[in-house]
């Protein structure tokens, strides 16, 4: 770990139908710092804002108020079309959904950020088959989403989140959608890109047995971070560390 800070957030404030009889506030001032190589965790029931804090740290949505700093950028004076490219080329996203286009081959879902970042295109195919490869799907990279399971989706998923090499992998819910099985597959992916690749990755769960995993469990509560608790020992406990790779 570089210690070098990838996300800082100092007093988030995000309230929605501002101004208006309805108004909420949802998230009541977040401070958070993450590091580079960090795998950190954030764990709520739902309705506790983790899902709004997610969109904040994805850059899919604007604070009301507070600074958010991606990777050395503040992210408040940014126009739209700025924070799409802050996210295509920093953020690396994988859902419980999978988000697959689905008229196009896991290669073709793979080559999709980079061909919005103007990638050449034999540059864009030779680093989506390494990347299949990576998550054991090269045998696959014809095939449509709807010819794959929900574990291989996953994967491709997965794949694409690395394609243009970013500075975090933002994961909501990975294994949601997913067996217990086949859910520990994915997990197990990401203990190799986080350790093997020295990928940051915040992930986004309401399960606590996932979370022991991680070396940093964020507990997030009504709007508010309530805990925030270094796991780094249990989770090599846990999992086995690079041994289990």
């Amino acid at each position: 770990m570089s210690g070098k800070t990838v996300i800082e957030m100092h007093n988030i404030i995000k309230t929605y139908y501002l101004g208006t009889p309805n108004e909420l506030e949802i998230l009541h001032g977040i401070d958070l710092t993450v590091s580079d190589g960090e795998f950190v965790s954030i764990v709520g029931a739902s309705g506790s804002g983790k899902s709004t804090l997610m969109n904040l740290i994805g850059a899919l949505d604007r604070p009301t108020s507070g600074e958010y700093e991606l990777d050395g950028m503040a992210t408040s004076e940014m126009s739209s079309n700025q924070l799409s490219d802050i996210r295509n080329r920093k953020i690396g996203f994988v859902f419980q959904t999978f988000n697959l286009i689905p008229r196009s081959t896991a290669l073709g879902n793979v080559e999709l950020p980079m061909l919005y970042a103007g990638t050449p295109r034999s540059q864009r195919i030779k680093r989506s088959r390494e990347l299949l490869e990576l998550v054991d799907m090269s045998q696959r990279e014809k095939h449509m989403p709807n010819e794959l399971s929900g574990g291989q989706k996953q994967r491709v998923a997965i794949a694409r989140a690395m394609a243009n090499d970013p500075a975090i992998i933002l994961a909501d819910e990975p294994t949601g959608a997913l067996d217990s099985r086949t859910g520990r597959l994915v997990m197990d992916l990401f203990h190799t890109l986080h350790q093997k690749e020295k990928k940051t990755i915040v992930l986004i769960t309401h399960n606590q047995e996932l979370a022991e995993e991680t070396d940093r469990i964020i507990t997030i509560r009504d709007g508010r971070i309530v805990d925030d608790q270094d796991n780094r020992e249990k989770a090599r406990l846990l999992w086995g560390g690079e041994d289990n790779i």
